[in-house]
């Protein structure tokens, strides 16, 4: 049963961390680079996406990953023996510090300041300028950590 369970964690949090990987990928890559050339109105647009996330079912596929992360990385310390222990216990741990804490401390309170001042304001445009810059290098740790996430969970499965 435990066995079962094991496999069956695996499978949904490497599947929620590729669907992460994507959406932070796409934003690092192409979408940034969009909304900073738009100025105040990129600006706007990013408080739009943040807005619209929170009611999306993103929401509930960031949390229920980030649950059965740590659950994984819980599972593999009390399993140490078992095959694929160390996948699961430094994807579980790369996912939580390097998705989640990075999201909760970096990301997000630079969407709530981003919220808070006009865009079209001298202050809002250089906090745009700064946001672009810090969200998006934070974000690229979130690619890289839901990306090896991925990998170390279907590494993980594999030797099961």
């Amino acid at each position: 049963m435990r066995q079962l369970l094991t496999t069956g964690l695996l499978w949904l949090s490497a599947i929620g961390c590729g669907l992460m990987a994507g959406v932070y990928f796409a934003f690092s890559t192409f979408v940034m680079t969009s909304l900073a050339r738009l100025g105040p109105a990129g600006a706007t647009m990013m408080d739009a996406f943040n807005v619209d996330i929170g009611k999306s079912l993103f929401m509930p596929v960031f949390m229920l990953t980030t649950l059965m992360s740590a659950a994984l990385a819980v599972m593999a310390m009390i399993g140490w023996s078992q095959p694929g222990s160390v996948a699961m216990l430094v994807g579980g741990v790369l996912y939580v510090v390097g998705m989640f804490i990075v999201t909760m401390v970096f990301n997000q309170p630079l969407n709530e300041a981003l919220a808070a001042v006009d865009p079209a304001s001298t202050q809002g445009a250089e906090l745009w300028a700064r946001y672009v810059s810090e969200w998006t290098f934070w974000n690229h740790v979130r690619t890289i950590a839901s990306t090896a996430s991925f990998a170390l969970y279907i590494a993980a499965i594999s030797a099961k």
